[in-house]
């Protein structure tokens, strides 16, 4: 009971302190996610006929149930967010890392904005649907996890500057570097359930729409 009550006073501990920066991030995620859709409308036709067609033939393979090996694709799914994450704790510790880091965030957004746009923009309603049951489940949890460490690191970084330079702290550095890296290894917790999610269960949610489709 008391832990519980450690950890949500934590949480909200973290939130408040970092109010600002959540506010940053998430508008920076939010840049991202429109300018990649932005980013479909600019394409030339011969791009965006070469991209429908290569999507043509993955919804073929879909269904006919030509799947990677769940686990396998757990196992990627996963590496990928954890180095994600990983890259942008380091980027954290550094005093440099603090613009990657944005960037990082930044790109996100695009990707998860041209995804879904281009989806929409080729396919209309059914685009729309296949984006919202194969992509938007796990990025439900990918989406806030990725702002909540942008955030932290961002936080971290900061803090490090302001003790390299300013030299005036109330806490030693080590402690808050170990409850940065706590949060980092809960987050990597979500990012799991997340790729099970997206090897799991997305297949077989694209398979049932991509039949629907015809």
């Amino acid at each position: 009971m008391n832990q519980g009550l450690r950890l949500k006073q934590a949480i909200s501990y973290h939130i408040e302190d970092n109010r600002s920066l959540y506010l940053f991030t998430i508008v920076l995620f939010l840049m991202g996610v429109i300018f990649g859709a932005i980013v479909v409308n600019s394409l030339s036709l011969t791009h965006k006929y070469d991209l429908y067609m290569y999507l043509s033939q993955f919804f073929g393979q879909v269904a006919d149930g030509h799947f990677a090996n769940s686990a396998a694709m757990f196992s990627q799914s996963f590496a990928h967010y954890a180095k994600y994450v990983g890259m942008m704790w380091l980027l954290g510790l550094s005093i440099i890392g603090l613009p990657i880091i944005l960037i990082l965030l930044f790109l996100k957004g695009l990707m998860v904005g041209f995804t879904v746009g281009f989806l929409v923009n080729q396919m209309g309603m059914p685009g729309f649907v296949l984006s919202f049951v194969s992509i938007m489940p796990q990025n439900f949890i990918i989406v806030p996890a990725f702002i909540i460490v942008g955030t932290a690191s961002v936080a971290f970084s900061l803090k490090m500057i302001r003790h390299q330079f300013i030299k005036k702290s109330h806490e030693p550095i080590f402690q808050q570097l170990l409850r940065y890296s706590l949060l980092i290894l809960c987050i990597g917790a979500l990012l799991s359930i997340a790729s099970a999610f997206e090897a799991y269960v997305s297949p077989a949610l694209m398979k049932l729409i991509v039949g629907w489709m015809g």
